[in-house]
């Protein structure tokens, strides 16, 4: 076992190397290997199992009566699937979660992890942290989408970026396709909206990386 990804995991963040596998040899868990746009977890399916993603990248996306589809998050390797459900009162997991390429997760049974917080304060601290960051990703997530108009979407979602890098260049997420997913707007409006704030002096896009070229442009766009 690689234990390079699971020390630079949220989860086992700050746990030495040696503690963690002793941890690990003491805790039942399994590894599970997906294939690409395979479903790891599914909508209201019971929330029985938490996996911390070992090798690839998955997405949570749902989808809606009318046929639209919102993409919720997307999870590298190190990031955890599957806890905030696992620990909810209803324990249903709120949306499919799909491999966007070959994915390997190690997975445990939500009595196992809740064992192994009990065995390690630094563990749980981490678990609390990262339950804590999802909650409020989630709040930054609804009132993104609860702005009209793809400008004042796409600069709410720069200047959060901005933000929390501290840096006036940001990377979309994966693909403008996925970033206007993400906002839940059409592509081909998102990519009209990019070269007009381009053409207005405001920033500069060169995929994946757009540069802010005016901040105070950008902020009275989302103003």
């Amino acid at each position: 076992m690689d234990y390079s990804v699971l020390e630079k995991s949220s989860l086992f963040s700050k746990v030495p190397a040696a503690e963690l596998r002793e941890i690990l040899e003491g805790t039942p868990h399994y590894i599970q290997c997906y294939e690409k746009d395979e479903t790891i977890f599914r909508l209201m399916e019971p929330a029985l199992r938490i996996g911390i993603i070992l090798e690839g990248r998955v997405e949570a996306h749902k989808f809606f009566l009318d046929g639209s589809q919102v993409n919720v998050s997307t999870r590298i390797p190190g990031e955890t699937i599957g806890s905030a459900a696992v620990f909810s009162k209803n324990r249903k997991y709120p949306c499919d979660l799909v491999a966007l390429e070959p994915v390997t997760v190690m997975m445990f049974r939500r009595e196992d992890l809740l064992g192994l917080l009990q065995k390690n304060v630094q563990i749980l601290e981490n678990f609390t942290t990262e339950i804590g960051t999802a909650t409020y990703m989630l709040q930054q997530r609804m009132e993104l989408l609860s702005y009209n108009g793809i400008a004042k979407k796409a600069a709410f979602w720069l200047l959060m970026q901005v933000k929390e890098s501290g840096k006036d260049k940001v990377c979309i997420p994966g693909s403008v396709s996925k970033w206007a997913m993400l906002m839940n707007v059409s592509r081909t409006s998102l990519h009209r909206e990019l070269k007009r704030l381009e053409e207005a002096g405001i920033l500069s896009y060169a995929p994946p990386m757009i540069s802010i070229l005016d901040m105070g442009a950008l902020e009275e766009l989302f103003s």
